[in-house]
């Protein structure tokens, strides 16, 4: 116990030490989260040029069934999610993030382009699972970093600053979407090509400009152990919120399907990549405020605040019957995201100390993602058996449920 709390005491200084050698003047912000802001927003230009199309080009030219569209985006998010375990076990272990990085963001950018040669429902599913492990790798010692050079008090700040960026790059995407393809007579696969660059830009800057400089040192009881999905050792406090946050994702299904909805209510396809350009403009305005509001009141009532909000504008999805109500949502829908995601993973930061923070948020993001293959399939399932609203329903009734959970056992 003694030689335990040592370490931890050791941890605090170097991560004091460090702090101060890297914080840099700009907003309070040190380099490495300056970097990875960048690569973040070029990373998801790329990817968000696809996904508002991605569903329409399954559905309308491969005639991909919705409850297929559901399977599909429930492996591909849910089978690859347990490598960002793996990948934060491994950070953890060897103390060197950037290249499981460099590893991760290389992939994800440069299989994105070959949805332009898929035929299949098939060759789709291999692309999107491929680009899905890209995430995998990356996301656990990406968020590591992220904390290991921040304070408590400014975490939330800087995990709301990289979601910024990510959803600043979200929102450019859909609008570089439309004018391709207003451009080029609707060519999904013209979209397709041109969403290599800012992926091949990301994945440069990161090898050119990222600097790795953490020397972890890790308790030298987990040093010989095989990595394994397990709370063992870790708060309970993180336990239960991991849990509740679980349940959370259930209901929480691809946003393929909102675009379907999109569609449903009658907005023309070539609109719906500006209702994700809208949604993703307003979580990069609103996400590092909240997480400076996160560092100041607590990540606990922002959080549940959020699922509140996700419970409203889910039965909204699902009762809406104008392209008008549509965008009211998708503006809405912003608002919500910027209170959780980021937030979410500061939390999960300040509960555990920084030699095993790799794998608890590894275990947190696997955990989370597998979550995705029953959310979508469920939506799937519901949406092609009983309707959206039933769908949406269920949906909102889970995220109701877990903002009462945090709120009885005071996570």
């Amino acid at each position: 116990m003694e030689s335990n709390r040592n370490y931890l005491s050791r941890g605090e200084v170097m991560d004091s030490e460090q702090q101060k050698e890297t914080r840099k003047p700009f907003w309070g912000l040190n380099s490495v989260i300056l970097v990875l802001g960048i690569v973040s927003l070029m990373t998801d230009l790329s990817s968000q040029m696809i996904v508002p199309i991605l569903p329409l080009y399954l559905t309308s030219i491969l005639h991909v069934q919705v409850g297929t569209l559901g399977i599909i985006e429930g492996i591909a998010e849910s089978t690859a999610s347990i490598l960002k375990f793996f990948s934060g076990w491994m950070s953890d272990r060897f103390g060197k993030r950037k290249w499981l990085m460099v590893g991760g963001y290389g992939l994800s950018n440069l299989i994105k382009p070959f949805f332009a040669l898929s035929s299949t429902w098939g060759q789709v599913l291999f692309i999107r699972f491929a680009d899905r492990i890209g995430k995998g790798i990356r996301t656990s010692p990406r968020d590591a970093i992220l904390a290991d050079t921040t304070t408590k008090e400014e975490r939330g700040k800087a995990f709301g600053f990289r979601r910024s960026m990510d959803t600043l790059g979200a929102a450019l995407g859909p609008l570089v979407t439309y004018m391709i393809l207003t451009l080029w007579n609707g060519s999904y696969q013209s979209v397709f090509w041109f969403s290599a660059i800012p992926g091949l830009v990301a994945t440069l800057l990161l090898i050119f400009f990222l600097k790795d400089k953490r020397n972890q040192k890790t308790p030298p009881s987990s040093v010989k152990r095989l990595p394994k999905i397990s709370f063992k050792g870790l708060h309970p406090r993180f336990v239960w919120f991991t849990l509740i946050t679980l349940l959370f994702t259930i209901g929480n299904f691809s946003d393929a399907f909102l675009i379907l909805r999109a569609k449903d209510v009658g907005m023309a396809a070539a609109y719906i990549p500006l209702t994700y350009f809208a949604y993703n403009i307003v979580t990069s305005i609103f996400s590092t405020p909240f997480g400076m509001i996160s560092d100041r009141i607590g990540r606990r009532p922002v959080l549940i605040t959020g699922y509140l909000m996700f419970a409203l504008i889910y039965l909204g999805f699902g009762l809406v019957h104008t392209v008008s109500g549509i965008w009211v949502l998708f503006f809405v829908y912003g608002v919500y995201y910027a209170t959780t995601e980021g937030i979410q993973k500061a939390y999960v930061s300040d509960m555990v100390p920084e030699g095993q923070r790799g794998m608890a948020l590894g275990t947190f993001n696997a955990l989370i993602g597998i979550a995705a293959l029953p959310a979508s399939v469920m939506a799937g399932f519901l949406w092609q058996s009983f309707g959206a609203f039933t769908a949406f329903g269920v949906s909102s009734i889970l995220a109701i449920i877990s903002a009462l959970l945090m709120l009885i056992f005071r996570i």
